[in-house]
């Protein structure tokens, strides 16, 4: 039995040795380890041997039974890792080859618009002030110098949110916060969201506004033209020109609508040009020196201080910036439209 033990370790460590598969590998251990394996066999045989050499023939069996295990384990290892390097080669990744980044988004084209603005008016002075989006009735409208039978208050223009409380129609009411919380001089700009019941091509139930107001004494309406034209030439070019129109808004006297020249066909008038439509000039805000009556309403003197303001829808700059044909596109969502910005 010594020999035939001898016979088939040996031939076991050979196999293991020539093996040069996994699965080659897998069969030498199945049939010499396995329940039916030759040594296996041998070990079930060991009842048939005299019981003082029991001892001796256990021994040898085991040690080559460690001894197969040994060799399986070493040649396992060598054909896992050689079988590692060939894949490796194969499926080699060039770590030098730029990497896929994931898609980052932007700014929505407001966004972007409003923080240009603010920038714009932080170099001459303004600085932003922000209030509530759900305003009183009476900062809305009385403290700017809207009565209660102007027809900007019927229900078809304004949302009322319950007695005396209106989602704001204007960021006006943010200035008038800041004229009746501190004193003279204020330079402020307010960027925000405001609401009115109108919806087409060219208006929203929400759109985003920033207005202006700078008080402070002999402010005057060159200080206002000189305001604006900085405006216009650091938005729209250097050689952009302005033009004021009287017109009439409640909270200011005088007040004036304000063209900018066209900064696509130049100032030059032609029947093509798709932003003027062969004007010239766009319309883009409306402004005027502060009305007496919001001086008393805040609790200033109107004989003492003066003031000016402004303001401008921002969909409509970014509009014109970018040729925008339809205000509704901005709030569409389509990350079509959203990503040329």
């Amino acid at each position: 039995m010594i020999q035939k033990l001898d016979a088939i370790g040996g031939q076991a460590l050979r196999d293991i040795a020539a093996a040069t598969q996994l699965d080659v590998l897998e069969n030498v251990r199945i049939s010499v380890l396995g329940k039916k394996g030759a040594l296996s066999e041998v070990l079930k045989g060991l009842g048939t041997v005299l019981p003082e050499e029991r001892p001796k023939m256990g021994a040898a069996a085991n040690e080559w039974k460690r001894q197969i295990e040994e060799a399986l384990t070493i040649q396992k290892d060598k054909l896992e890792s050689a079988a590692l390097n060939i894949q490796l080669a194969q499926e080699r990744i060039d770590i030098s080859l730029p990497a896929r980044l994931p898609h980052r988004g932007a700014l929505h084209p407001v966004t972007q618009t409003t923080r240009k603005l603010l920038q714009i008016f932080s170099r001459l002075g303004f600085d932003p002030m922000t209030g509530p989006e759900i305003e009183t009735e009476f900062l809305n409208f009385e403290a700017v110098n809207i009565p209660k039978d102007h027809p900007a208050r019927d229900m078809q223009d304004t949302f009322f949110m319950g007695p005396g409380v209106v989602l704001r129609t204007h960021t006006s009411a943010v200035q008038m916060r800041a004229l009746r919380s501190k004193k003279w001089p204020v330079r402020i700009v307010c960027p925000g969201a405001v609401y009115r019941s109108d919806h087409d091509a060219t208006h929203s139930p929400m759109f985003h506004q920033i207005e202006g107001l700078w008080v402070d004494k002999n402010v005057k309406m060159s200080d206002l033209k000189g305001t604006l034209e900085f405006f216009a030439q650091e938005m729209f070019g250097s050689e952009s020109r302005i033009r004021l129109r009287p017109s009439y808004f409640p909270f200011v006297e005088p007040g004036a609508e304000v063209d900018v020249s066209c900064f696509l066909c130049k100032s030059k008038p032609v029947d093509t040009c798709k932003v003027c439509k062969g004007t010239g000039w766009l319309e883009i805000l409306g402004a005027g020196m502060v009305h007496p009556r919001l001086f008393e309403m805040a609790g200033y003197d109107p004989g003492e201080v003066s003031g000016f303001a402004f303001g401008m829808g921002v969909e409509r700059i970014a509009m014109l910036l970018h040729h925008i044909p339809d205000l509704r596109r901005m709030f569409d969502g389509d990350s079509r439209f959203l990503t040329q910005f």
